[in-house]
């Protein structure tokens, strides 16, 4: 990537705006996507997705933290200073509203589900239990670029939770086709199962409201019931949370962030399996 790439979308930057529309474009239609008569919210969404699909490249060799720390610079630098605004005040409503706090603890049993993954198969989480810990973490959707980096990279780590006899759990609200495209893109090899309008996510308390000006911007960009179905609501997400549950159902290790930015760490996963 070209050094200042991330700087394209700089208001006034004519000259790196007008490139990097033709790399995004070149790259979105290298994936079957046309961005003919796009508006610039929806390309520049593409760009970000892009980012961070580039970034992971050379990122093997990194922690998810420093994964997630490049892509957020690029982001930053690339938005305006009232999306910024905009998306740092989201995370503060979230941390008034004490979702954190109020969500499923260590100590606490884990409520019992059963969902559907993207073949149309049903999965009991009561089930899977019989046969060792689950590690149980939700994603946002395949548009989120962070929930992308986060995916990829419990995949590179999945071997060593199977080793420490734990199998992985995705939770997320896209529609199961949307799922399965995300599960495609980013080669998983772990169960991902459909939380239809958030249920499971209300259950262990991990639901939030976006604000009203994050919601526009985000509908600016790309149509959030696409994802999720037309009975979702447009304004709703889950915490990015990772649970790690043992056998009788108790919740042994838990990540809570209120920052969507911020995701629980493959290896301190690992680390918290083995401490079990």
């Amino acid at each position: 990537m070209p050094t200042g790439y991330h700087e394209c979308f700089h208001p006034g930057n004519s000259g790196n705006l007008k490139f990097s529309i033709k790399v995004t474009a070149l790259w979105a239609t290298n994936l079957g996507i046309s961005v003919i008569q796009l508006p610039m919210t929806r390309i520049y969404f593409l760009f970000l997705t892009m980012l961070a699909f580039t970034s992971n490249a050379t990122a093997e060799n990194e922690s998810l933290a420093q994964q997630l720390e490049a892509y957020k610079a690029k982001s930053t630098a690339a938005a305006s200073e009232s999306k910024k605004a905009a998306y740092e005040e989201g995370v503060r409503a979230v941390v008034r509203a004490g979702i954190v706090a109020s969500a499923k603890q260590v100590g606490d049993q884990a409520p019992d589900f059963t969902l559907t993954n993207a073949s149309g198969e049903e999965v009991t989480l009561s089930t899977m239990l019989k046969d060792g810990p689950v590690v149980l973490t939700w994603y946002r959707g395949g548009w989120c670029p962070y929930c992308n980096l986060t995916l990829r990279a419990l995949q590179q780590k999945l071997p060593e939770f199977q080793a420490a006899g734990a199998q992985l759990l995705a939770l997320t609200p896209e529609l199961p086709d949307n799922s399965l495209s995300t599960s495609e893109k980013n080669g998983l090899e772990f169960q991902v199962l459909t939380d239809l309008n958030h249920k499971i996510a209300k259950e262990y308390g991990t639901l939030f409201n976006l604000t009203p000006e994050v919601a526009r911007l985000y509908k600016e960009a790309f149509n959030l019931q696409q994802y999720n179905g037309d009975d979702a609501k447009d304004n709703e997400l889950p915490l990015a949370a990772t649970y790690i549950i043992d056998k009788d159902g108790t919740i042994q290790w838990a990540f809570l962030d209120a920052d969507y930015r911020n995701r629980a760490e493959p290896t301190d996963i690992v680390a918290a399996l083995k401490a079990l």
